[in-house]
Order: structure tokens, then sequence, then C-alpha cells
């Protein structure tokens, strides 16, 4: 995301924040437990949500040199509870070993990312059987709102860095090998028309030995 679009992120999403979506993030992140990545953690929204006592570690990942340094501000300015390191990788490839997490967390990501199967292959192959993908995304509408995204689209995506009106986020996990676990569809409260659609659950990685029922 460039700086433009970065400087002004958190302000874009203050009225939804406030409306509900902060209240979205906090009930979906108390489901965290022991190792957690975070990718795509952008200006840092998520930070002060997570629960105490929280991840065992919590690992952030942000590509784009001007949300990370948001996102750095924030942690110098108050700390989380619990270990934290900020790394500045993108999704498509984690430098980290197989199963090496129990939580992955993902808001408001995979509209952005260039390759969404890719990023959910990545997160799949670093959850450990047991764990689980906790995620928030806006997604492609129905109807006359869709035809609206589509023609939107090609304005929108270099103003908002790449953010993609009409992804099939949904099918996209499930054929990446999850099993969604849990899912709402919801609107983004007090977010413009074309970005209102959304989705909102928990997924386990389908066939890695291992993994059972909540």
């Amino acid at each position: 995301m460039n700086g433009w679009s970065a400087r002004f992120y958190d302000t874009f999403l203050s009225p939804t924040e406030s409306a509900g979506l902060r209240a979205w993030r906090r009930a979906l992140l108390s489901a965290t437990r022991g190792p957690t990545l975070e990718i795509g953690a952008g200006t840092g929204l998520n930070l002060p949500l997570y629960p105490s006592p929280g991840p065992s570690h919590l690992t952030l990942s942000e590509p784009s040199d001007a949300m990370r340094a948001q996102l750095s501000a924030k942690l110098s300015a108050q700390p989380p509870p619990f270990a934290t390191t900020l790394r500045s990788h993108g999704a498509e490839r984690i430098p980290d070993p197989d199963d090496s997490y129990e939580t992955v967390v993902c808001t408001l990501v995979l509209c952005t990312v260039p390759d969404p199967a890719a990023v959910l292959a990545e997160v799949r192959r670093v959850l450990r059987p047991t764990g689980r993908l906790l995620f928030i995304e806006h997604v492609a509408a129905a109807g006359a709102w869709r035809t609206g995204q589509r023609l939107l689209e090609p304005v929108w995506r270099p103003l908002a860095g790449g953010c993609c009106l009409t992804r099939e986020t949904l099918p996209a996990i499930s054929a990446a090998g999850f099993e969604v676990v849990d899912v709402s569809h919801d609107h983004l409260p007090r977010a413009p028309g074309f970005l209102r659609t959304s989705i909102r659950g928990t997924a386990r990685p389908r066939g890695k030995g291992g993994a059972r029922g909540v």
C-alpha cells in the first residue's frame, strides 16, 4: 500500500470500526491461542484487541513500509502484554517451518493480496493440525451491487493499495484445504455500499493428521 493510502487508512475505517467492526475484531481475536501469526497486520488496528493473557507469542507480518511504520510506532507506544515480533514479509512466502502456529489471523487482507490461493496455501502449511484460521473479509456482493463493484474496481484498486472488490473469498478458503468451522455473512457497518458485503469466521486445515472438531 502506498504512503498516501496508508496515511489515511485508520481515518477511512474509523466510522466502520466505531459502528461495529472493532467489536467484530475483538470477538474474533478472543479465540487466539498459542503461537499466533497475523498476516497483513497493517497499521495495527487489531493490536489492542488481543485478549489477555493472549497468544503465547504474536508474530505480525506487514509488507508495506508505510503501514509497518505506523504499526511499529503503536508497538513502541503501547507494547502488548505478550512477546511480539514484527516482520516485513508478504504472506505468499512465510519464512517459518510447517506447523509453526496454532492461530493465524487474517482481517481485511485477502482482498488485497495478488494471489489469495498462494497465501492460503502458506497459511495452511504453517498451521498446526489443531490450528485455526480466524478471518474477517469483505467479499463480492450479489446482484446489482456486484455489477457496480466490477465497474468500480479498475478505479478503486490503485487508490486502495490493490484492494479487489469482487473476491470470492469463502470458496477460496475451502479450495485451499480448509474446513470452515463457522461463518457469519453480514454487512460491514457504515462502510460504503461497495465494501459492505463481508464474511467472518473460523476455519481449520483439512487432512493434516490430527485436526479435531471444536
